[in-house]
């Protein structure tokens, strides 16, 4: 039979759940099962769903406020009410929270039925169509973002080259992952390469593999990470840390579309989408030479710039309902919320970790506060004021950061490792950025 809409049925009645699941499946219906609003909210947050089906009495998180969090984040979706305690106030809230149709047990197939149905055409009063689909992972609402969304869905369903620019912790990846996974190549590989991550001496047999006796240690032909990705993406981060034998290959890469082994003499045909990213000037390297002009051209097909979290500060209370899902849900078992002057203060914030950074305050103050996150939960050096220069003083991008990391690891007495975690990056840039 062909299946039908998406219904997620949430119960932690395991009866009445296999009950739902066999009538719907008959019907045609795709039926998906959660036993919790926890494991609802997973299967929400992967899966295009036409239909909630939630009890309300539940243990832990119960139903209200599943149906309050999907009708604010999933507003296209009918909610039908299937419960075992009928109130004339129930009803009323959940109708009120906007809920399609409330059904009380024990139900007969055939009001199951109309309900489900009257559900489904419910939905076209809520939206007349879902919202336009955009990558799950990439919040925000903020024009720059938009036009990032706009570039995403031009490149997802072609193989061109793209270059992804932007300050360290803005998400460069998750845009990477998005081009891969929502276009038509998403059943290939997707393979993510930190350049800066592996030794220059190791990089170039890492991505283009090696032949048994290329070298010592060399004891079998091997694979790299452009073969593992033949027929999908690879994404090459930080690539300014690349070597100039390293570029060299890339360039045959973009030219020829083959690689060649270390060691080997036959190139391979190929047939990957590289998109590269960095969070260096790469025009600037290239006039000093330190970058190859003709693979930076090569590489530059379609650039997409992303702003610093700074440039795009309207987009921070959806990032922070992200992460307090994320991170309510894992350590709380519960929706977190944020009173309001707290998140004014993060809203003030100008987030030299950017995305990172504030992901890990978030989840820091969700690990510290029971069921709000107030200005006490967050980090000292976010509630205070920072003194910036006088005119007549003005310091350039690159100054003011390296300002505000010295002042980070003043307040924390010099402490590498507690800064990496409160600047959203790792020690080695910390030391990066002061010896610039």
């Amino acid at each position: 039979m062909k299946l039908k809409e998406n219904i997620l049925i949430v119960d932690d009645d395991l009866s009445i759940l296999e009950l739902l699941h066999r009538h719907l499946n008959k019907w045609g219906f795709h039926v998906f099962k959660a036993i919790s609003v926890k494991e609802a909210v997973i299967i929400l947050k992967d899966t295009k769903i036409d239909l909630l089906i939630t009890d309300l009495k539940m243990p832990q998180i119960d139903g209200f406020e599943l149906v309050t969090f999907v009708r604010e984040n999933y507003t296209y979706i009918p909610i039908l009410i299937v419960t075992g305690y009928p109130s004339v106030q129930d009803s009323l809230k959940a109708i009120k929270n906007g809920a399609a149709d409330y059904l009380t047990k024990p139900f007969t197939k055939e009001e199951l039925k109309q309900a489900v149905e009257k559900s489904i055409h419910y939905k076209s009063n809520l939206n007349e169509s879902a919202p336009i689909e955009i990558p799950k992972e990439i919040i925000g609402k903020s024009s720059a973002i938009k036009e990032i969304f706009e570039v995403i869905e031009r490149v997802k369903n072609n193989k061109a080259t793209v270059f992804v620019e932007g300050e360290s912790g803005t998400g460069k990846e998750l845009i990477a992952r998005a081009i891969h996974y929502e276009g038509k190549f998403s059943k290939q590989p997707f393979i993510a390469v930190n350049c800066g991550a592996i030794p220059e001496n190791l990089l170039e047999a890492e991505l283009f593999g090696y032949t048994q006796g290329a070298f010592t240690g060399a004891e079998k032909n091997r694979n790299g990470f452009f073969q593992a990705a033949n027929g999908g993406t690879i994404f090459l981060d930080e690539i300014g840390n690349a070597s100039l034998s390293v570029q060299t290959r890339l360039l045959r890469v973009l030219q020829e579309k083959e690689v060649i082994k270390v060691g080997a003499q036959k190139p391979e045909k190929i047939d990957v989408r590289i998109i590269a990213a960095t969070n260096s000037n790469l025009k600037e390297m290239s006039r000093k030479e330190l970058f190859r002009e003709d693979l930076y051209y090569r590489l530059v097909v379609v650039e997409i710039k992303v702003p610093p979290l700074r440039n795009r500060k309207e987009d921070i209370p959806m990032l922070i309902d992200k992460f307090l899902l994320k991170y309510g849900l894992e350590y709380k078992d519960r929706f977190i919320k944020i009173n309001p002057a707290a998140l004014e203060v993060l809203k003030r914030y100008d987030w030299p970790g950017n995305i990172r950074e504030l992901e890990n305050i978030i989840q820091r103050a969700v690990i510290l506060c029971d069921k709000i996150i107030e200005i006490d939960h967050l980090p000292d050096h976010l509630k205070y004021k920072i003194d910036f220069p006088e005119a007549e003083t003005l310091l350039t991008l690159k100054e003011m950061e390296k300002k505000y990391i010295e002042k980070v690891l003043r307040t924390t007495n010099n402490n590498k490792t507690k800064a990496a975690e409160i600047l959203g990056i790792d020690r080695k840039t910390i030391r990066l950025k002061l010896n610039e």
